[in-house]
């Protein structure tokens, strides 16, 4: 793990100058510390603001460059987006990320830096990621995969820099919960950010809600299903659900597992 760290380093250095696209996650802010401790103000992050992304996290981005002095710069996902999540087809990934990494890359050429990076790791590859594609494509590069660092080592690596993030859950786009297909609103984007946002703040770990239509199943993780099932709770959530647009609300027996919906 040392050698791949040290290795990461070697490879950012050689960039010189990076745009970092920073969503605030585990790996995208392991790599902006490194590369901001290495390259200085050569560094840029680049956050899009989207209602895909609940509002709580792109206040911690702002909070993170702040803290570090990183400069920042956010931009307007939604436009950009819009016509995508409309019609929500399965490569809709991969026509988001390309959408999202070419404004990416005219922010990066309009503050005169050479390249862009992205927080893919090793884990990633196991799973169907079509926006990989995109970044192939665009010549975006992506410096976990380069020196083959996997999750548990990057939270280990991010323990180690005393980040704060190295032990927050996995968090993906909000679009990930729709059925490919079923059009992506405003309406049904709240209805999952605050689906999600209310079992968070009752202390659960792990959340996805997947949207059906109306009905919302819920993903945790197994050993926290005796909580989720207390009758007091039980009450709460489904209150709660029903009142931001869900008909019905579901426990998926499976528990949380990463791209669920790609079956």
């Amino acid at each position: 793990m040392q050698d791949k760290y040290d290795n990461l380093k070697k490879y950012l250095a050689e960039l010189k100058s990076v745009a970092v696209a920073f969503s605030g996650g585990v790996d995208s802010t392991f790599l902006l510390k490194v590369a901001h401790e290495l390259l200085g103000d050569k560094i840029i992050a680049v956050t899009a603001n989207s209602k895909a992304f609940p509002q709580r996290e792109l206040e911690e981005t702002k909070n993170f460059c702040r803290a570090e002095g990183i400069r920042q710069i956010i931009f307007d996902a939604n436009k950009i987006t819009a016509e995508i999540f409309n019609q929500n087809p399965k490569n809709r990934c991969y026509l988001c990320k390309k959408a999202l990494f070419k404004k990416i890359l005219s922010i990066a050429d309009e503050n005169n830096i050479s390249y862009v990076v992205e927080g893919s790791n090793m884990d990633d590859k196991s799973d169907y990621r079509p926006g990989l594609q995109a970044i192939l494509e665009l010549n975006i590069k992506s410096p976990l995969q380069h020196v083959k660092l996997y999750k548990k080592e990057i939270r280990a690596l991010s323990q180690n820099l005393n980040l704060k993030t190295w032990d927050k859950p996995s968090f993906a786009c909000l679009a990930s919960r729709f059925v490919y297909g079923e059009k992506i609103s405003d309406e049904k984007l709240a209805m999952v950010a605050n689906a999600e946002q209310f079992l968070i703040d009752k202390g659960f770990n792990q959340v996805r809600v997947r949207i059906h239509g109306n009905i919302a199943r819920i993903e945790i993780l197994p050993d926290e299903f005796d909580k989720i099932l207390e009758k007091n709770l039980r009450g709460e959530i489904e209150k709660n659900f029903k009142a931001y647009g869900f008909d019905y609300v579901t426990l998926d027996l499976q528990g949380y597992r990463v791209g669920s919906m790609n079956l």
